[in-house]
């Protein structure tokens, strides 16, 4: 895997796991070496490829981490965008930074998974027809 070994995958999974099991949001992981431009408009291609927008209420979100770049985003459909603006956004993006300053790549990720999933169970409470849409397995490009 780009970036990370199965152990540290697996962490990220729980972590996703761990953070979905109260709300029907979605969160995805995608890595990546290179940013081919834009780290937003790259984000948008990959929230695109994999669906993401496609969730019954709009609440998915993706954290995009290109390692070679040493770029990131943070995406939220506009189901969540809706409640959370973009100071949100910003303040999950500035806290994962810190975490990364320091060399602790996985650690700031799992950071931004567990805020994430506090505020799309604040917003978006699990209910008894949610059902898991979106695969909690860390997706990789080029």
């Amino acid at each position: 895997m780009v970036g990370f070994d199965r152990e540290a995958k697996n962490e990220l999974i729980e972590a996703i796991a761990e953070a979905e099991r109260m709300t029907s949001g979605e969160i995805r992981v995608h890595v990546q070496k290179q940013c081919k431009g834009d780290v937003m408009r790259e984000a948008k291609k990959v929230f695109h490829r994999l669906k993401m927008h496609k969730t019954r209420h709009h609440n998915a979100v993706l954290i995009y981490i290109a390692f070679e770049s040493r770029c990131f985003a943070i995406l939220g459909d506009r189901g969540i965008h809706h409640y959370v603006g973009d100071s949100y956004w910003s303040q999950t993006r500035d806290k994962m930074a810190s975490y990364f300053a320091k060399g602790q790549l996985k650690e700031g990720i799992i950071a931004g998974i567990l805020s994430v999933g506090e505020k799309l169970k604040a917003h978006f409470p699990l209910d008894a027809v949610d059902k898991n849409e979106l695969s909690n397995e860390i997706t990789e490009g080029d």
